[in-house]
């Protein structure tokens, strides 16, 4: 979401971290690709090359550059005098070498995860998981209506806001309820549930606040919040009968 996110949206979405940490599995892990933090880090300073700092820019980076070159030097000259190429290509290759490993490394890192993920996917689980994109969806396309909003356009604000926030808390509660409860029997498949609060819902409520006017911009959020939430009902009762 943007950084000048409302404060009623604020944690209302479900991270992929806290996804990791509901279901004890590396869902929506991502391969680390070694280049991009290097990217990331020449575009800043290219960025600041253009402001006001462009001078101290060129002069700390080139510091830095020099200081590194020459403290390799010395251990190359010290440590490794019977290297005969000089040390400025000894130290490109080094550099290609160690990326290169570390890439392989990461990748292999990552293709153990989703091994793991793939043979700990249940099909509820993933029924689930693909709700949780969906509530972020909603949530996201709240927060871009809000920066439409603030950019001048009043004319797209959303009515009785206050009732589709609460109908997303309830809905992140639900869907946290059930993953959580999916794991319990997921890892303990032969555990019979005691902590009957897990299968406790708010589906009543949300019920209660779904609106008819599917046409309205909080109307459509609201039943698209409701709509989840019967999804996750839905996979509660499976949970229920596998336990």
């Amino acid at each position: 979401m943007g950084k000048a996110v409302r404060n009623d949206l604020y944690g209302l979405d479900i991270s992929h971290k806290e996804l990791r940490k509901l279901t004890n599995l590396p869902v929506k892990d991502e391969l680390i690709i070694i280049s991009n933090p290097l990217i990331k880090v020449a575009t800043r300073i290219l960025d600041k090359l253009k402001g006001s700092e462009g001078a101290t820019v060129v002069f700390i980076s080139c510091s830095i550059f020099v200081f590194s070159y020459l403290l390799f030097d010395l251990i190359i000259k010290v440590f490794a005098t019977w290297v005969t190429i000089p040390s400025w290509v000894l130290l490109i290759i080094l550099t290609l070498w160690c990326g290169g490993v570390t890439q392989i490394v990461l990748y292999l890192l990552w293709w153990k995860k989703l091994k793991t993920l793939a043979r700990n996917m249940t099909n509820s689980l993933e029924i689930l998981l693909s709700d949780v994109d969906r509530y972020n969806a909603v949530i996201k396309a709240i927060d871009i209506n809000d920066q439409i909003e603030a950019a001048g356009n009043p004319g797209v604000v959303i009515e009785e806001r206050e009732r589709v926030i609460a109908a997303l808390k309830l809905t992140r509660t639900d869907l946290i309820r059930a993953l959580k409860t999916e794991r319990i029997l997921r890892e303990n498949k032969n555990f019979i549930l005691r902590n009957t609060e897990l299968f406790a819902n708010n589906l009543a409520t949300l019920t209660a606040m779904q609106v008819t006017e599917e046409a309205s911009e909080h109307g459509r959020l609201l039943n698209e919040a409701l709509q989840i939430a019967l999804d996750v009902q839905i996979e509660m009762k499976r949970l229920q009968t596998q336990g």
